[in-house]
C-alpha cells in the first residue's frame, strides 16, 4: 500500500513539474486537480489548540512536491522576483498599472502591497496581475484596523489603543477573525498586523494609537487573539515592528529613530511579544528601520539591514522560523541610507525573506546578480528564502488560486456582522477613570437639568443625538468662557464632550484654549468629561479635581458615541481599564466599574439574536403603506432584550411631500394614551392597595353612586366588560346646526370660565367636563354582558385620578412617570413645549374644529377636556413610547425605579374573561382570540399592547423580549376615510416581518 503511495505521489509530482516548466502561472492554476488528488490535505493546516492557524513549520508530502516542483522550474532571476514584494495603488492611473504589469511579467516579482484604493478596484487589478503571473502572488495589505486603513467603502474596526482597553480577549479573537475573513474574501494573504509595540513612550509620533499600551503583558495577550483570529481565516499574520518601536520620537517614515535601551531591556519589554507569539505560531514578523546601539554597534546603521538583529537575534537567538519582511524600503529610515536596490541587497542578506516596498525592481536584481557574481549571495542563502515563500504560498492556498469574485464583494465586506461586533468592542472598551460621588450614571432623570458642551474639532451630533433620547439634553454654546459659564447656572449637571477626527494620524491634543476653558468649566460646573480620543490627549490636565467624571471613549465613530451615552444613563456599565498611563494621575489597568440601570440601550440585531436583513423587509411595507396613501409617514421602532435595534422614519408629514419625518418628530398617539398615561396611574394605586380588583366604580368616583353603573367592578370595567357604551359625540351638542360652536359653550379667547382649550383659538368652558361624566353615567348600559370597547373607562378612570390626586392627569403623568422614564417627547398639549413643524397633523376637520389639527388631540372628547383626557390626547414619539413600553416589559422596573411590583404587572396582564371570548387584560389589549385582532397572530398569549385610531400600535411581548412601536397619522387628511392602514393590515405584516427576523429563540 505504501509503495502504491509513493507511486502515485511521485507520479503526481513529476506531472506537475513538468506543466510548471512549460506553461505560465495562467495555465498552472490548472495544476489544482493534482494537487488536490496527491492530498487532500493541501488546504490550509491548523495546529493544536494552543497554536494560531497554520502548521507553518512542518511540510505535508503534497506541499513538498509543489514547492520542489515550481523551484526547480524556476529561473535565477525567477528567484529574485520572488524577493519582492512591491506597491500597489488601486486608486492611481494606467501608467501605475503597467508599471506593475511590466513588474509581474518581466521581472516575476512575487507579490504586490496594495495600499489606497476601493475594494473593487483592487480586486480586479488583484485578478489581473495574477493572471499575469507565472506563480501565484502575494497579496498584502496594512489592515490594523481592517481595509478602511488602506481602502474606501469598507469598514473601519477600532485601533489597537481602543483594543488594549477590553479585557475580553474572545472579542478580540473575534475582531481578528472578521478582519481575515474580510481580507481573505479580498484575495489577501498576509495583513500586516496586529503592531506589538509596547508604546512607552507617550510622544511617539507614529506608534500611539496602533499599539495596545505600554504593559507587555496586555499587548501581548491581545497581539496573540487578533493573530489567532487572522490565521483561523486563513490569513497570515505579520507581527510589527520588530525590535520595537515603540518608545521612539521620530518617525521612521521621515527619519531613523533611536531606541536607546540595553539589550537587556529590550529582551525583557521590546522582545516579550514576539517569543509568545513565536510559540504560538506567529506566521511572519515585519523588522522595523530603527537604530538601536544595544543591538547593532555600527553607528545609524537601521535594524532593519542588520544581519546581528535579523539573523543573529531574530533568527537564531530568538528562533523565528516563519517568513521575515522588512519594513517598507521607501521610508526614509532606510532610503536616507543607502540608495534603492543597494538597500534591497543589504537587507536580503541581512536575513529579511522579503523586500517591501522595493522602489527600483530592475536596479536591484542587477545588484543581486553582481552580489552572485561576487560570492556574496549563494544559492544555498538564495534557496532558504525562495522555498520559504513558496512554502508560505502553498498554506496560503495558492497552489490552487482562484480569481476573486467581484459580484457581491461591497456586501460581503460590509455585513451586518460588522456592526454588531463594533457595538461590543465598545461596550467592552470605554473607560471610566474617575467617577466622585457616583454621578454615573445619571440616575434622577426628574431632578436632572443637563446641558452639553462641545469641545474638539470634530462632530459630536451622534453623541448628543443619543443623549437626548435619555432625556432633556441642550447644547449650550458661547464664544466667551465667562458667559458659558453664566448660561451653564441653569444646570445641574454638564457633559463636555472633546470629540477629535477618527483618522488615526490626525492629532488629538487639546487647544491651549480648550484646557482653560476645560478648567473654567469644573471650577463652576459638575463636569462629565468625556475624551472621544486616545488617552494620551489627557497629560496635559494639570489637576483632575475639580472635575467630577471622567470617561475615555477612545474615538470619534457613531458607535462609539453612542455607546458613550448609554454609558452616561447607565444602560451599560464601563467594563473598560486604561492601556496606557496618564502621568502620575492614572495608571495603566485603572477603571471604574458602573452601575448598570435597566434603560433601553442601543446595539445591531444580531446582538440580541436578530436579522438586520431581515427587519430591512419593514421597509418594502411602510412604503406600500406611504405610496397607497394609508398614511403619509411613520416612525417605526423595534427592541429585544432592553436594545432599540430598529428605529426608522418613512415618508412626510403630509401627502405634500414637504416636510419629512423624523425619528423626534411627535405623534398624536391616540388611544396608546390609555397605557402610556392613564393605565400605569392606576396600576399604581391598585399596586398600594388603593384599588382591587373588586373596587366598584361608585366608590372610584362618587358621581356613579346610585346611578346603574354604580356596582361596576374595576376588573370588568378596565377589560371593556362592563357594558359600557362605545362613545357618544360629545361634541355635537355645543355646535348648531352649521356646525358652529354655540356661545353658551364657547369662546374664541381664553377667558375667565373658559380656559380650557380645544384647539387654536377656541376654548370650551371649564365645567364642560362635569356634563361629559354625567353623560357617560346617565347612559344606557348594554343589554348583553359581552366584550365591548370602550372609552368611557378611561375617561372615568381620569376623573378618579384627578379628584383623588388633586391634580391633572396630565402634571400627574409626567411627575409619576415621564420625568422619570426619560418620556421628555410626551406630554399632552405639545404646542406648549413644541414647535408645530416636529408634530405631524393629525386631520383636516371639516366638522368641529374646521381647521387643520397640528398639535391639538384628534379625539373630540379629549379636545373638550382641554386636550387632556384619559382615553386619548398624548403626544409622543416611538423612542418614548418604547421607554414605557419596555418598563412593562421589565415588570414595573425602569431606570433604576421600581414604578410598580412584579404582582401588579401580572395582574393586568391577565386575561380573565378569555373563556368568555373577550381577549382583554386589565386596560391592555392582548393578541386575538380568533383569526382578527391588533397582531400578527404570530406573538405568544403573554404578549401585550395597545391601538389607536390615528394608526399607531405599541406592543410587548415577554416570551421574546420585544418592543414594537408603530405611529402614523394615516387619520390626515379625513379621518373618516376608509381605513386601509387596518384593512391591508400594515401594522400586523410589520410585526409579523419581525418575529420572522429572530434568529436566536
Amino acid at each position: 500500500m505504501k509503495n502504491l503511495v509513493f507511486k502515485f505521489l511521485l507520479f503526481s509530482a513529476l506531472s506537475l513539474f513538468m506543466v510548471n516548466c512549460s506553461v505560465s502561472k495562467n495555465n498552472a492554476a490548472k495544476n489544482d486537480k493534482a494537487a488536490k488528488t496527491v492530498d487532500n490535505s493541501s488546504k490550509i493546516k491548523f495546529l493544536n489548540q494552543s497554536k494560531a492557524g497554520f502548521n507553518l513549520f512542518e511540510d505535508t508530502p503534497a506541499e513538498k512536491i509543489w514547492v520542489d516542483s515550481i523551484y526547480a522550474s524556476m529561473t535565477f532571476e525567477e528567484k529574485l522576483g520572488q524577493l519582492f514584494m512591491v506597491a500597489a495603488y488601486s486608486n492611481k492611473d494606467t501608467v501605475h498599472f503597467n508599471a506593475l504589469d511590466k513588474l509581474v511579467k518581466e521581472y516575476k516579482v512575487g507579490g504586490l502591497i496594495f495600499f489606497q484604493g476601493g475594494p473593487v478596484r483592487q480586486a480586479k487589478l488583484t485578478n489581473r496581475f495574477q493572471a499575469e503571473s507565472k506563480i501565484p502572488l502575494f497579496i498584502g495589505n496594512d489592515a490594523e484596523w481592517g481595509l478602511s486603513m488602506r481602502l474606501d467603502s469598507t469598514y473601519r474596526y477600532p485601533w489597537n489603543m481602543t483594543l488594549g482597553a477590553v479585557q475580553d480577549m474572545k472579542l478580540i479573537e473575534e475582531l481578528g477573525s472578521q478582519m481575515g475573513k474580510e481580507a481573505k474574501r479580498m484575495g489577501i494573504q498576509f495583513n500586516f498586523a496586529p503592531v506589538i509595540d509596547i508604546n512607552t513612550n507617550p510622544n511617539n509620533p507614529i506608534i500611539g494609537n496602533r499599539s495596545f499600551g505600554e504593559d507587555k503583558d496586555e499587548v501581548t495577550k491581545r497581539a496573540v487573539a487578533l493573530m489567532k483570529g487572522f490565521q483561523n481565516q486563513g490569513v497570515f499574520s505579520t507581527g510589527k515592528h520588530f525590535p520595537g518601536h515603540g518608545d521612539t520620537e521620530t518617525d521612521s517614515h521621515h527619519t531613523l529613530p533611536m531606541v536607546n535601551f540595553s539589550k537587556e531591556r529590550l529582551e525583557d519589554v521590546e522582545f516579550y511579544p514576539y517569543k509568545k507569539m513565536f510559540d504560538l505560531g506567529l506566521a511572519s514578523v515585519m523588522v522595523a528601520h530603527l537604530n538601536v546601539p544595544s543591538l547593532e554597534s555600527r553607528p545609524n546603521y537601521p535594524s532593519s539591514i542588520s544581519y546581528n538583529v535579523v539573523t543573529n537575534i531574530l533568527k537564531k537567538q530568538l528562533g523565528f522560523q516563519g517568513l521575515v519582511f522588512t519594513d517598507a524600503l521607501n521610508m526614509k529610515g532606510a532610503s536616507n541610507f543607502k540608495k534603492p536596490g543597494e538597500i534591497d541587497l543589504e537587507a536580503f542578506l541581512a536575513g529579511n525573506d522579503i523586500l517591501l516596498f522595493a522602489e527600483d525592481v530592475p536596479t536591484a536584481i542587477q545588484k543581486f546578480k553582481q552580489a552572485y557574481t561576487d560570492t556574496l549571495l549563494t544559492d544555498e542563502r538564495l534557496d532558504a528564502s525562495v522555498k520559504k515563500i513558496l512554502r508560505y504560498k502553498y498554506k496560503a492556498g495558492l497552489n490552487h488560486y482562484k480569481p476573486i469574485e467581484t459580484t457581491s464583494l461591497y456586501n460581503d465586506l460590509n455585513r451586518p456582522l460588522n456592526d454588531a461586533l463594533q457595538y461590543k468592542l465598545y461596550e467592552n472598551a470605554i473607560t471610566v477613570i474617575k467617577n466622585e460621588n457616583e454621578i454615573l450614571p445619571v440616575k434622577d432623570l426628574a431632578q436632572s437639568k443637563i446641558a452639553y458642551v462641545k469641545l474638539g474639532d470634530d462632530s459630536g451630533s451622534t453623541f448628543l443625538t443619543t443623549l437626548k433620547k435619555y432625556t432633556d439634553v441642550t447644547e449650550v454654546a458661547n464664544q466667551d468662557i465667562d458667559s458659558l459659564n453664566l448660561d451653564l447656572k441653569h444646570y445641574n449637571t454638564v457633559i463636555v464632550g472633546f470629540h477629535k477626527s477618527d483618522k488615526a494620524w490626525k492629532k488629538h491634543e487639546f487647544t491651549e484654549k480648550e484646557l482653560d476653558w476645560l478648567q473654567k468649566l469644573a471650577a463652576n460646573n459638575n463636569v462629565i468629561l468625556d475624551v472621544f480620543a486616545k488617552p494620551y490627549t489627557l497629560l496635559p490636565i494639570k489637576s483632575f479635581d475639580s472635575i467630577k467624571s471622567v470617561i475615555v471613549t477612545y474615538q470619534n465613530g457613531d458607535i462609539a458615541q453612542q455607546v458613550s451615552a448609554e454609558l452616561i444613563f447607565g444602560a451599560i456599565e464601563a467594563k473598560g481599564k486604561l492601556p496606557v498611563s496618564i502621568g502620575t494621575f492614572f495608571k495603566v489597568g485603572d477603571g471604574l466599574a458602573t452601575q448598570k440601570l435597566d434603560r433601553l440601550g442601543f446595539t445591531a440585531p444580531e446582538n440580541v439574536g436578530m436579522s438586520t436583513e431581515g427587519l430591512a423587509k419593514i421597509e418594502a411595507i411602510a412604503q406600500k403603506a406611504i405610496d397607497g396613501k394609508m398614511t403619509p409617514g411613520a416612525q417605526i421602532l423595534v427592541a429585544r432584550k432592553g436594545k432599540i435595534i430598529y428605529q426608522k422614519s418613512f415618508g412626510f408629514h403630509t401627502y405634500k411631500n414637504e416636510t419629512k419625518v423624523k425619528n423626534s418628530d411627535i405623534y398624536d398617539i391616540a388611544s396608546l394614551t390609555k397605557i402610556i398615561s392613564t393605565l400605569p396611574n392606576v396600576m399604581q394605586d391598585y399596586d398600594t392597595q388603593k384599588l382591587h380588583l373588586d373596587t366598584l366604580l361608585g366608590d372610584m368616583v362618587p358621581q356613579a353612586k346610585g346611578t346603574d353603573k354604580d356596582s361596576i367592578r374595576l376588573k370588568d370595567f378596565l377589560s371593556h366588560y362592563a357594558r359600557l357604551q362605545a362613545w357618544i359625540p360629545f361634541y355635537k351638542t355645543t355646535l348648531d346646526g352649521k356646525q358652529h360652536p354655540l356661545k353658551k359653550y364657547y369662546k374664541f379667547t381664553a377667558g375667565k370660565g373658559f380656559e380650557a382649550e380645544v384647539t387654536e383659538n377656541l376654548y370650551i368652558r371649564n365645567d364642560f367636563n362635569d356634563s361629559i361624566i354625567k353623560t357617560i353615567l346617565a347612559s344606557k348600559l348594554l343589554d348583553k354582558k359581552e366584550y365591548k370597547y370602550s372609552d368611557f373607562t378611561f375617561i372615568l378612570l381620569k376623573e378618579y385620578l384627578e379628584k383623588t390626586r388633586h391634580k391633572t392627569l396630565d402634571a400627574i403623568s409626567e411627575e409619576q412617570f415621564f420625568s422619570k422614564l426619560g418620556m421628555n417627547n410626551t406630554l399632552y398639549n405639545p404646542l406648549h413645549k413644541f414647535d408645530m413643524d416636529m408634530i405631524p397633523p393629525t386631520e383636516n376637520d371639516t366638522y368641529f374644529r374646521h381647521q387643520v389639527l397640528q398639535g391639538n388631540v384628534h379625539d373630540m372628547a379629549a379636545a373638550m377636556q382641554g386636550g387632556v383626557g384619559g382615553h386619548a390626547g398624548i403626544f409622543s414619539n416611538a423612542a418614548d413610547v418604547a421607554k414605557m413600553m419596555q418598563m412593562y416589559l421589565q415588570k414595573g422596573s425602569y431606570g433604576g425605579i421600581r414604578f410598580f411590583s412584579e404582582k401588579t404587572f401580572n395582574d393586568f396582564n391577565t386575561c380573565y374573561f378569555c373563556a368568555e371570548g373577550n381577549r382583554r387584560g386589565l386596560g391592555f389589549d392582548k393578541p386575538q382570540l380568533e383569526k382578527e385582532g391588533p397582531t400578527c397572530g404570530c406573538v405568544s398569549k403573554s404578549s401585550f399592547g395597545h391601538t389607536g385610531f390615528t394608526g399607531t400600535i405599541a406592543w410587548a411581548d415577554p416570551e421574546t423580549e420585544i418592543v414594537y412601536v408603530f405611529l402614523s397619522n394615516r387619520t390626515f387628511p379625513d379621518s373618516n376615510a376608509s381605513n386601509r392602514l387596518s384593512k391591508e393590515n400594515i401594522r400586523e405584516d410589520i410585526q409579523q416581518i419581525i418575529q420572522a427576523a429572530i434568529i436566536e429563540k
